[in-house]
């Protein structure tokens, strides 16, 4: 956790959630989460993510091995290039979900902190005879998140200046011809080497770790030891867990083991367009990813929904249930958060035909489908 006054850590607030379950204890907050994610969201401030697992993939075949058992379309993964990836079931459920990074040598997978361990026990019984040689660099590579408008400024000052914006691929229609998605990643997340500034090197990447643009800001993987002098060179207040969620929730991003559950497609959460590549050929589940997507009908979707915050202002619990007006339960929540701006919101996974308009609760909390985002 980073040595600033005033941090509470998750697992001083709660040592049983999915956040506490990680490599070391992050900040929750810093005595103010709502000017925290006021400051993510107007300025720029720097997240401790160091909970998280990193996986580093070394070896010649690392990006066609890696192509063979996930989603994501990586055969001819480039230095310098990011993504992100699922493992599904054979049945098509999200068993992991992991974002991806190409330095030259080696292929990084950062991950939920609690499943770490066993994605890579499946990476591992997935080499066979293939050059690879996953491992588990959480023990020496550290996870932040520059957060804000102005993060690029806070790059630039220490020498980043060249990370062009996230690329999507859009999802085709269903049974679209071959040949319609770009034999690519479907996401694309420059990736650069930090400078070393100070920081001490380390195994299979440049001098200071590197950089990769995404979708909420940009993800920092560096050595443990450098991580202070990181913070005080990008020269932006550090924002608690909490600001990072809210602002992850209100976007509409989903987390695995947080809004998917053992039964979850990746086309109910919006995984679909950053993750899967619909036109790559076989993988574990691809199948089932192929036969929902033909059939445009996945069994449940993805919401953000506004609760009340009268009954109690303390966001539920992650897959607390969601009932109907009758009391039967549709769905589950995933993360709920205090918004700065917008309340209490959640993001919660329904069932497909759930109305917009439906009457919902939340265990005493009334709960509301916002209809204008669509996720």
């Amino acid at each position: 956790m980073l040595n600033v006054p005033g941090a509470i850590g998750i697992r001083e607030l709660d040592d049983s959630v999915p956040d506490a379950k990680g490599f070391t204890d992050v900040a929750a907050h810093y005595g103010d989460p709502s000017r925290e994610q006021r400051t993510l969201d107007t300025e720029a401030g720097i997240v401790d993510r160091s909970h998280r697992g990193v996986l580093a993939v070394p070896g010649t075949e690392r990006a066609s091995w890696l192509h063979s058992i996930s989603t994501q379309h990586l055969a001819d993964l480039r230095d310098g290039q990011g993504t992100e990836l699922l493992i599904l079931s054979p049945h098509g459920h999200v068993e992991h979900h992991a974002g991806v990074a190409e330095t030259g040598d080696t292929v990084w997978l950062d991950t939920e902190p609690a499943s770490t361990a066993e994605l890579l026990t499946f990476l591992t019984k997935m080499v066979f005879m293939t050059r690879v040689e996953p491992r588990d660099a959480t023990a020496e590579w550290a996870v932040l998140s520059l957060v804000g408008p102005r993060a690029a400024e806070a790059l630039a000052r220490i020498g980043v200046t060249d990370l062009p914006s996230p690329s999507v691929q859009p999802v085709p229609g269903p049974k679209f011809p071959s040949g319609a998605l770009k034999p690519q990643p479907t996401s694309g997340y420059a990736v650069r080497a930090l400078p070393s500034g100070g920081l001490q090197s380390g195994p299979g990447a440049a001098p200071g770790g590197f950089v990769r643009a995404g979708r909420l800001g940009y993800d920092l993987v560096v050595p443990r030891e450098g991580v202070a002098a990181l913070v005080t060179a990008l020269g932006v207040p550090p924002a608690g867990l909490w600001a990072y969620e809210a602002l992850r929730v209100a976007a509409g991003l989903p987390r695995a083991g947080f809004e998917t559950d053992h039964r979850t497609l990746p086309s109910e959460v919006g995984l679909i367009e950053p993750a899967v590549h619909l036109d790559k050929g076989c993988y574990r589940g691809q199948e089932t990813v192929a036969r929902v997507h033909n059939l445009g009908k996945p069994p449940r979707r993805m919401v953000l929904l506004h609760l009340d915050g009268i009954s109690s202002d303390t966001p539920p619990a992650t897959h607390a249930p969601v009932t109907n007006e009758s009391g039967k339960e549709i769905g589950f929540i995933g993360t709920a958060v205090r918004h700065h701006e917008l309340g209490t919101i959640a993001l919660a996974v329904l069932k497909r035909n759930t109305p917009d308009d439906a009457v919902l609760r939340v265990g005493e909390a009334a709960a509301a489908i916002d209809p204008t985002v669509s996720l």
